[in-house]
């Protein structure tokens, strides 16, 4: 035990890194990181250098074992089950595909045209931006395994009610019909060679850096000023654990904010380190991820009036549940 948490904190934690920054930051600018100029710039260096380096290493594994299932394959796979086998593994096929929830629409617009049940692609849809497997990595090194496995396990369970619920109301009619007129091409990636895929997980990590940095910029900015500025009465009055309905104000400032996971990391560390409770964090983060404004319209290109608000309904409503349920039972986490 003594190993694992050596290594959980220099590894994932990255502790050296912390104690780097405080000395940089107390050498270089003659600052203590207990004053709030100290502190904001101690948070913003280590957590953005932290977030980068995991999330470059973390994807190119992923994606090093993502090569050996291009989507031709995966649709093959998904196309062998039905039912609530079809949803538990589109939801699982979620984990390891590392989108945003607006990259994860034209998956899903492919999954839909191959002919696969409409319920598996919403339970992808709702995992892939909210849960994979790198999500897990940063979320177990900044809050620990036991949050981190909670979050990846709630994460699922949702996709999986709300890709059932969808598929069992028979929501077919309400695609867009150009959609189902797509022409699917289903041919067969060939087998590649090591080489190749070193050149696709290093490719996939430079394309999803690239598109996700300001997103990180941002959060970890956030993040400080939380932290560092913001006075714990005003977060505790706001979204504190006295407000019973924290977690729905979380969720719905949470809607029309675009970024994923890597970038709400850091908000959410600031805000349970100033008080607030683990659920309403949660709600924020999954609200965040899995319902941005910009994804929501581009699947209103997708689907109709009646199943996108459907879709919505069905995430806001959970989430707000997993939210007040892991307020309730948070003490398990501590």
């Amino acid at each position: 035990m003594n190993i694992f948490s050596w290594l959980n904190d220099q590894l994932l934690k990255m502790e050296w890194l912390w104690n780097l920054v405080r000395i940089f930051i107390e050498k270089v600018f003659g600052l203590s990181i207990e004053n709030r100029v100290g502190g904001s710039i101690h948070f913003f260096i280590y957590d953005t250098i932290k977030i980068f380096i995991l999330l470059s290493v973390l994807i190119f594994i992923i994606s090093y074992i993502q090569s050996y299932f291009p989507p031709e394959r995966t649709k093959k796979i998904l196309g062998r089950f039905k039912g609530i086998k079809g949803n538990i593994f589109g939801a699982l096929l979620g984990t390891v595909t590392p989108f945003c929830s607006c990259s994860s629409i034209p998956i899903f617009i492919g999954f839909i045209s191959a002919g696969l049940p409409l319920g598996v692609t919403f339970s992808f849809l709702i995992s892939s931006p909210l849960v994979d497997l790198a999500s897990f990595l940063l979320l177990a090194s900044f809050f620990g395994a036991k949050i981190a496995i909670a979050y990846v396990v709630v994460g699922l369970i949702l996709a999986v009610i709300g890709g059932t619920i969808i598929d069992k109301l028979g929501m077919e009619e309400y695609v867009e019909d150009y959609v189902w007129g797509i022409q699917n091409v289903d041919i067969e990636a060939g087998e590649m060679t090591k080489q190749e895929r070193i050149s696709f997980a290093k490719e996939q990590v430079k394309d999803i850096v690239k598109r996700v940095w300001i997103y990180i910029l941002i959060g970890v900015g956030i993040g400080a000023a939380i932290h560092n500025w913001i006075p714990q009465p005003v977060i505790e009055k706001i979204i504190g654990q006295d407000n019973p309905f924290a977690v729905l104000i979380a969720t719905i400032v949470g809607i029309p904010i675009y970024a994923d996971i890597f970038g709400t990391i850091p908000i959410a560390e600031a805000l349970i380190k100033k008080g607030v409770g683990l659920g309403t964090v949660l709600s924020f983060m999954m609200g965040v991820t899995t319902l941005s404004l910009p994804s929501i319209i581009m699947l209103s290109q997708v689907v109709k009036q009646k199943l996108l608000a459907l879709f919505i309904f069905i995430v806001t409503v959970g989430i707000i549940i997993i939210g007040y349920a892991f307020n309730i039972f948070s003490y398990i986490f501590v």
